[in-house]
């Protein structure tokens, strides 16, 4: 799968895109028999979400997606990272199909294709449907033959065009942040062996979606889901903070859902890590026969999300220790730290330990943007956020990471989950009272960037 390298860093093909997620920018949320989901409902309690903020109508991209379409055409990216809402093609999760939600899906991969855009589909990015939440959401094991079954629906309708497939994002998000520490929906604070199981019967859903994939398209697909990324990278160039910062990415060592290997070591693998078998002996789920063997179907690519990463360096045992960033250091709205090392270390840790060609599904930062007098979006700290680490993105390919794609979080400014609209992620500016869309700064140095691959980057 290795592709020809350009003299610009970047694969020929390289695949530049961003990404959006459907209760984020959709709004229509009780339109066109579309069903509630557990973000509808999260919304509604008593401040879970800043100032009380829902995403009844977001972006509107429901009734704006071919505005928003144009707009990508416009930026010129190749492809677009978007999810499908579960309880709008299945208002009840499983049974009925809404032929009109179904629709919606329709018309936005087709006007896409005719942009030249390509679909990049995920099919669960938090929206799980209301009425299996009250049977039991992911806590029953039958969650993953419903995913399954919603899979198979928008794949038989769209697999005809759409080629490319992630099955979940971020598990451990909606896992940790929404059944164990109440956060997110459906605001749950489960025990640890209950968040466990709802793990296990994530993972299950991830491979009964894969088999329902590859059975339902009617030609070739690719399949990958899109973890989040818990880098570790090395402080000093010796190689013993090195081993110690790839220890620790690979490390569960904590009663915790934000792991990697808790995560990817049985979708690769076929087996859960052993020593995360160790640490939660006494709180492991059901695994019956069979089961692993369904969460390792074979996947394409290796997808994940990468935001930030820890530095850490080897202490006196050679465990890792983690290095505090020095007074000042940059951080994002958000306060995430901005370390663009973890575009480097990412990828190429993961790339040496699953062996797959990597997709970068989402990287991306939240800034203060508004409308500046002269009518323009100015947010020069995103550009200078996406060089600094394309830059290491580069740097990891060249030096031998196989890494297909980019995707930017995110296309607009959109519902931050439980902090509303406070923050703004976006290439494009989205006005929230009257709909209006701006092409930020950011936005048209992507498109310079996209139009030599890379070769604008500099550095």
């Amino acid at each position: 799968m290795t592709r020809q390298q350009s003299e610009e860093g970047f694969p020929e093909g390289f695949l530049w895109g961003a990404a959006a997620a459907s209760y984020q920018i959709e709004g229509a949320a009780r339109e066109d028999g579309k069903g509630p989901s557990v973000w509808d409902m999260f919304c509604r309690k008593p401040d879970a979400v800043w100032n009380g903020q829902t995403g009844d109508v977001a972006c509107d991209h429901y009734h704006r997606y071919q505005e928003d379409v144009a707009l990508m055409r416009d930026i010129g990216l190749r492809a677009y990272r978007l999810s499908t809402s579960w309880p709008r093609v299945l208002p009840e999760g499983t049974g009925a199909v809404n032929e009109r939600g179904l629709a919606f899906y329709d018309r936005l991969v087709d006007a896409l294709l005719e942009a030249g855009v390509e679909p990049h589909i995920t099919l669960f990015h938090w929206d799980f449907p209301l009425a299996l939440y009250h049977k039991g959401g992911w806590l029953n094991r039958d969650s993953a033959d419903w995913f399954a079954e919603y899979t198979s629906v928008v794949v038989r309708k769209l697999g005809d065009r759409v080629k490319d497939w992630m099955t979940l994002n971020e598990p451990q998000v909606f896992a940790g942040a929404g059944h164990y520490e109440g956060r997110h929906a459906p605001g749950d604070r489960l025990r640890f062996a209950e968040v466990l199981r709802v793990c296990h019967h994530v993972l299950l859903a991830h491979g009964k979606s894969v088999q329902a994939i590859r059975a339902a398209s009617p030609g070739r697909s690719n399949v990958y889901y899109a973890p989040v990324a818990q880098v570790k990278y090395p402080a000093t160039s010796s190689p013993e903070d090195l081993e110690a910062a790839r220890a620790a990415t690979w490390s569960v060592n904590a009663r915790t859902t934000w792991t990697n290997t808790w995560w990817m070591d049985p979708v690769f693998f076929g087996r859960y890590p052993e020593d995360g078998l160790r640490l939660f002996a006494n709180e492991l789920p059901e695994v019956r026969s069979g089961d692993m063997e369904i969460i390792a179907q074979p996947v394409d690519f290796c997808g994940v999300n990468v935001y930030w990463g820890v530095p850490v360096r080897a202490g006196a045992n050679g465990a890792a220790e983690v290095v505090p960033h020095p007074v000042g250091h940059p951080i994002t709205a958000f306060e995430w730290s901005v370390t663009p090392e973890c575009l480097y270390w990412g990828p190429r840790f993961f790339y040496e330990r699953y062996k797959r060609p990597i997709v970068i599904t989402e990287n991306g930062l939240s800034t203060r943007d508004w409308i500046s007098l002269d009518g323009k979006v100015h947010d020069p700290q995103r550009i200078d956020f996406m060089a600094r680490h394309l830059i290491e993105l580069r740097r990891a390919i060249a030096e031998g990471a196989v890494v297909n794609g980019y995707f930017h979080w995110s296309i607009l400014d959109n519902f931050e989950w439980a902090h509303g609209y406070k923050h703004r992620f976006g290439l494009v500016f989205v006005d929230y009272p009257t709909g209006r869309r701006v092409l930020k700064d950011s936005a048209h140095w992507y498109r310079e960037l996209i139009a030599s691959n890379g070769a604008t980057l500099g550095g």
